[in-house]
């Protein structure tokens, strides 16, 4: 859910490829009514989309997507591109709910007086990215009470094992040593998928580093369909069927995963020490021009993609083609024989064009305290209307008495 909620998106395109180890009917109906084995994942199925267009259902209802990052540091470049940016093309046509997920913040220590500033800047940073609150519903997480609650009800049907094998939580536990981890940290994959489940989301943008979360929530899906749902759910006045529909993965071609500017192979990161190693949105010309001009290269002739000998220029022309808008084609013909000190400059520019209308409208939204709050309050309300409705179908399906 920088941490983000399953926070990278893709630009959709016209040509969609489903890629499971069995038929797209069967891993369907596998994914809905096999029971979920705690010992092994399913098949994770990938929607991998590259160019706009519209992918709805018939009629008018549109396809939900839900995401968000973490008020955590400052909003990055690798959050921008992987994520935000693209945001703007999903939300014209999808049903679409970005948050800020606070409650996902406190998972590891936190400056308390910096939480609630922190939030507000980054949903500033939603709107300044071009979020249009006409078309997409911009709300804090924990002003929905829906996530907190659903996530203790997910608590009791998730295995101890499936959390145990999460990737994050041992990297991130090692780090930081067991005296100073909480509990949170290991369930905190069970609050992402109360996230994803209340609002019945279609698809969810996940990056490489998410995958796994996701697949857990897809898991998650089918036990509590399996135990609760169905005739089970019927019998106790309820509607029957599905509970929760199961989300898929969208995937970005480009983009999901912004190098650190200090090494190529590592994701640029608002955990990172340096700043040095990142891009923030806001940071001045000045700065900007400073960090691309101290970044890590290599010592090769002419630029090019995809060497793997040569991560740190991959990375720095992949930041170029998406902040200038061309295509990684025209970008590789530009580039090919560029040296750094030709190319340093193009970068800085390209950087410093993209992001200086953002950070203008940033500074307009933060003038207007009263507006930035009705833009939460509006979509709190209307993601809590989603919410309870999925929330008041878990606990009548699992027996609860109605208050």
């Amino acid at each position: 859910m920088a941490r983000s909620l399953l926070s990278h998106f893709p630009i959709l395109s016209n040509s969609t490829s489903l890629s499971c180890a069995v038929t797209p009917s069967k891993c369907f109906a596998r994914h809905l009514f096999v029971r979920p084995k705690a010992s092994s994942f399913h098949c994770l199925c990938t929607l991998s989309l590259s160019e706009p267009t519209v992918l709805e259902t018939s009629g008018s209802m549109r396809k939900r997507i839900v995401s968000g990052v973490q008020p955590t540091g400052s909003i990055h470049l690798g959050n921008y591109l992987g994520a935000i940016k693209n945001w703007i093309e999903l939300q014209n046509s999808y049903d679409t709910l970005f948050f800020i997920v606070d409650l996902h913040a406190i998972t590891l220590p936190y400056e308390t007086q910096q939480l609630a500033k922190a939030t507000r800047d980054t949903a500033a940073i939603y709107l300044a990215c071009g979020v249009d609150t006409s078309k997409a519903s911009v709300f804090v997480q924990s002003h929905v009470r829906a996530h907190v609650e659903l996530m203790w009800l997910l608590s009791s049907a998730t295995p101890i094992g499936w959390l145990n094998r999460m990737i994050q939580f041992k990297e991130k536990s090692r780090k930081a040593g067991d005296e100073n981890v909480g509990v949170a940290l290991l369930t905190y994959p069970v609050l992402m998928a109360s996230d994803i489940l209340l609002y019945q989301s279609d698809f969810v943008p996940v990056g490489e580093d998410q995958k796994q979360h996701l697949e857990l929530t897809r898991e998650l899906a089918e036990r509590v369909n399996y135990l609760y749902g169905g005739r089970k759910w019927k019998k106790l006045g309820g509607r029957g069927g599905t509970i929760f529909k199961v989300p898929e993965p969208l995937i970005p071609p480009a983009g999901a995963r912004v190098m650190s500017l200090t090494d190529g192979l590592s994701k640029m990161s608002k955990s990172s020490p340096s700043d040095q190693s990142r891009i923030n949105l806001l940071d001045s010309k000045d700065v900007i021009a400073n960090k691309i001009k101290r970044c890590k290269t290599d010592s090769f002739t002419g630029l090019e993609f995809d060497n793997p000998d040569r991560p740190e220029c991959n990375n720095l022309l992949s930041i170029y083609q998406l902040v200038s808008g061309k295509t990684k084609e025209e970008v590789a013909k530009e580039c090919q024989d560029m040296n750094w000190g030709l190319f340093k400059p193009l970068i800085t520019n390209a950087l410093i064009d993209h992001l200086h209308p953002i950070q203008v409208r940033y500074k307009e939204i933060m003038s207007d305290s009263a507006y930035l709050d009705g833009v939460l309050a509006e979509g709190a309300a209307r993601a809590t209307e989603i919410a309870d409705a999925t929330l008041n179908n878990v606990r009548q399906a699992m027996g609860f008495l109605r208050r």
